[in-house]
């Protein structure tokens, strides 16, 4: 198995041969096993608890005869086969009666200790420390259901664990050493429980402790037994026999729960328990789990309940784990058996009749006799050499389950009456398979789930996506002088000022982070841009080489494009519905925009009035990713203000040193960057995915991908997510890709971002063209106002203003919204041509 690549450094070491890292997983890891346990499940899941048990790399293969046996493995190699992985030769094991598994022996007969495990116990020299007592009974615990008593023969030792007791081995310590050590020699085999039927439970209690043992047929399955707790000592003796019943079913919860049991006690008053008028709290409790199992409460004299009366009332070390340890293997091997268990083919009639119709009856009938596989599953049912299938009126089933044969595409309508009717409305893949397997199964159900709802039109176009956004982060080269490389970007829809301005015109330094904000008009012309941009940049800090902006109308207008053609600059836009790719400008503005808030609110007054100020305080701020203000990295010095003018006047410096100190600063802003630009892009990076198309693949473009991309078109809460789909005709770069859009689109620009892609799985028979459908440029279904049906004044800080409330079409009256009046009036004006209701 491969490590994840981004965490392959985490695997590294050092020897003296140089530096090395894995980029398998290792033996070692910390989550390895349980991992590969995940890889072992998904690849066997199909045959688990049928034939097959898998811990880790261990795989059992099990059958009750030899014919079945032969296939079982054929099955298990090819599946391992398929998943390229391969069992090696020197390790395997075939045709074995009995085998060593979890430190136990499982065979025919039932479960026994590993000789190999006891071994070690036998050879165990003498403690001599606590420490040594502690390893030793954590050992034998291990096997501690196999021996009945085991807590009062460890009693001496166990006494020796504890608190302020001083180290004395004693007579007594001795003999239970050796007496442990003789019981595990001749350990019991417990039987596996085979069915739901012939459970029984003895159970007893004293005041010290409770005691049960577990029988099926005559036969000890498990003995459990524990120490009594504090509050517990003060129960009276019919709470104390109750307790014991209660320990019992939920230690063995996973044997009982949906089995029928006899429970045995030597307390007679407990058999009317259920007709008891004045039972307490805790009895009512008790009373409701007992009501989970089917269980039938015995008087049995307490001479006779001879073992559970012994567990009972022996002393329990309290380090001793509980007997139940094992139960997960014994609740896998109870599930072998029940799996196997032979169904009537009455309850299979009726559960036919309530699953299916008549019309797939006759069809999955006529259809069995035409699939290989089933043809041959039905002949050896027919023979009896098959358990978990069985036949009736001419239909084969799986555990209660109808098999579908692979013929008249069958299966497609179950999948399509499953997935797209009006009483489904398209479930996800587990959900759809969840419901499916209640009723049907056929080999690889879930791998036909899963591809069928991978090209459902439907699905691919609306339902979300809820995994990592798609594309690692694609960080721009670090310029090599003060500005060289500029972004710039409009901040706009603000209050006008007394000279009309209603928006900023934000220009920063790639490199050095120095803002310059320039005011300006939302209909100002793009010459008018050029004077100002020559004004304001060109003339302090020359000519950029670069300059990065979105794809803004007048950026990409020919007057723009001329001026900067001659000037020598490049112009570099951002992909389409990114904005992320010029993020230094976005999040200059986000800067921009709370401190003129800040402004507005402590000094008062228009924006435009302060917003000089503004631009000297965020260029003498502190920025973090070149750990300095814009004004020291741009001038090799501090700034001087009202706070420091006297110690800036006291430093003296020669020119010689000025430049020097300037060029120094380069230096380490460049540096600086550099590990700002890699930290961001370790954090961008976990926080997403690596996606890839190849030219000639089919994707969906994600509809308004960017929140406040578009504020007054209002996108339609139930329009779809995605267009398309969209064949991809060219690679712009490791994240950007050029598709080939529709007639309907061409006011689009043609290249994506990936985080605006998805990735479309073809089903020619349902793909819908996409001239059908209608998207504005910046990516928004056409949503117009209806109607204005309300008007309303509101009151924002130190001004009024009115708010109309807009009935918009293809939505009910109830989703109507309050918009600004000012803007409906900007974007849709022939709406006040009429009267409101």
């Amino acid at each position: 198995m491969r490590i994840k690549e981004d965490d392959i450094y985490k695997t590294a070491f050092s020897t003296r041969y140089g530096h090395f890292e894995f980029v398998v997983m290792p033996f070692g890891l910390t989550n390895a096993p349980a991992v590969f346990m995940d890889l072992m499940n998904r690849v066997f899941k199909e045959f688990l608890d049928r034939f097959v048990i898998v811990f880790i790399d261990d795989i059992l293969v099990y059958s009750t005869n030899k014919d079945e046996h032969i296939e079982h493995l054929k099955i298990v190699l090819t599946t391992l086969k398929c998943h390229a992985l391969y069992a090696k030769f020197s390790k395997c094991e075939f045709w074995l009666r009995e085998v060593a598994f979890l430190g136990h022996v499982i065979t025919g007969h039932g479960l026994s200790v590993d000789p190999a495990k006891v071994e070690a116990i036998i050879n165990w020299p003498r403690p001599t420390t606590v420490t040594e007592i502690r390893s030793f009974l954590g050992l034998a615990s291990y096997y501690r259901k196999f021996v009945n008593g085991f807590s009062a023969i460890a009693l001496p030792l166990t006494k020796l664990t504890r608190k302020n007791v001083l180290f004395l081995w004693t007579k007594e310590c001795q003999e239970a050493f050796d007496e442990l050590k003789t019981r595990l020699t001749t350990a019991p085999v417990l039987v596996m429980p085979c069915g739901i039927e012939g459970f029984q439970i003895y159970s007893d209690a004293s005041l010290k402790g409770l005691g049960c043992v577990l029988m099926q047929n005559g036969k000890v399955v498990a003995y459990a037994s524990r120490q009594l707790k504090d509050s517990e000592r003060n129960y009276p003796t019919h709470d104390l026999e109750l307790a014991a019943v209660i320990f019992a079913l939920k230690i063995w919860r996973h044997y009982l729960y949906g089995a029928q049991c006899e429970i045995f006690t030597d307390h007679k008053s407990l058999k009317y328990i259920f007709s008891q008028k004045e039972i307490n709290m805790r009895q009512r409790r008790w009373l409701e789990l007992i009501k989970d199992y089917d269980v039938d409460i015995k008087y049995h004299p307490g001479k006779a309940n001879i073992v559970a009366d012994a567990l009972s009332r022996k002393h329990l070390a309290p380090m001793i784990v509980p007997l139940t340890e094992q139960k997960e293997m014994l609740r896998e091997i109870q599930n072998l058996e029940l799996l196997t268990c032979t169904t009537t083919s009455q309850t299979q009639g009726v559960f036919f009749h309530l699953v299916a119709e008549n019309y797939i009856k006759d069809r999955v009938r006529k259809a069995m006799n035409q699939d290989p596989m089933f043809l041959k599953i039905l002949e050896k049912v027919k023979n009896g050499q098959s358990i978990a299938f069985t036949e009736h009126d001419g239909l084969l089933f799986l555990n209660g389950r109808l098999c579908i044969p692979h013929v008249d595409a069958l299966r497609s309508e179950i999948l399509y009456e499953v997935h797209n009717t009006t009483y489904s409305i398209h479930p996800g893949r587990t959900k759809m398979y969840q419901d499916l397997k209640k009723d049907f199964w056929w080999p690889g159900m879930k791998t036909d789930v899963i591809q069928y709802i991978a090209k459902c039109h439907t699905c691919q176009l609306v339902k979300a996506e809820h995994q990592k956004p798609g594309g690692y982060l694609q960080s721009l080269p670090i310029p090599e002088w003060k500005w060289d490389d500029i972004t710039m970007d409009f901040f706009m829809g603000l209050p006008r000022s007394k000279a009309g301005n209603n928006g900023i015109w934000v220009i920063v330094d790639r490199l050095m982070k120095v803002a310059h904000f320039i005011p300006m008009k939302n209909d100002s012309p793009v010459q008018k841009l050029v004077d100002q941009y020559i004004d304001s940049v060109i003339k302090y800090h020359g000519i950029p080489r670069s300059i990065i902006s979105d794809r803004d109308g007048r950026f990409t207008s020919n007057t723009w494009k001329l001026v900067q053609k001659r000037l020598g600059t490049k112009l570099l836009y951002s992909t389409a519905f990114h904005p992320q790719t010029d993020g230094q400008s976005e999040r200059t503005i986000q800067v921009l925009e709370d401190l003129l808030r800040m402004v507005v609110l402590d000094l008062k007054g228009s924006w435009e009035k302060y917003l000089s100020l503004v631009e000297f305080s965020y260029n003498n701020s502190y920025q973090s990713s070149i750990q300095m203000a814009p004004f020291e990295a741009l001038y090799g010095r501090r700034c001087r203000n009202p706070l420091s003018w006297a110690e800036d006047g006291e430093h003296k410096l020669f020119p010689r040193d000025q430049i020097n100190k300037m060029n120094n600063k380069l230096t380490l802003v460049r540096e600086r960057l550099k590990i700002a630009q890699d930290r961001q892009q370790k954090y961008y990076n976990a926080r997403h995915r690596q996606v890839e198309f190849n030219i000639g693949d089919m994707v969906c473009l994600k509809i308004k991908p960017f929140k406040g991309i578009s504020r007054i078109r209002r996108l339609g809460k139930l329009s779809p997510r995605f267009v398309g789909p969209f064949v991809i005709s060219e690679k712009i770069g490791p994240v950007a890709y050029r598709l080939v859009l529709s007639d309907a689109l061409q006011n689009l620009h043609d290249v994506f971002h990936v985080s605006s892609l998805r990735k479309y799985m073809a089903d020619p028979d349902k793909i819908v063209p996409s001239e059908q459908i209608q998207i504005e440029s910046d990516l928004s279904s056409p949503t117009e106002p209806y109607k204005i049906i309300d008007w309303q004044n509101k009151q924002l800080r130190n001004r009024e203003v009115r708010f109309v409330k807009i009935w918009w079409k293809g939505h009910g009256i109830h989703e109507a919204t309050w918009e600004k009046e000012e803007d409906m009036r900007d974007f849709f004006p022939q709406i006040f041509n009429a009267e409101p209701d």
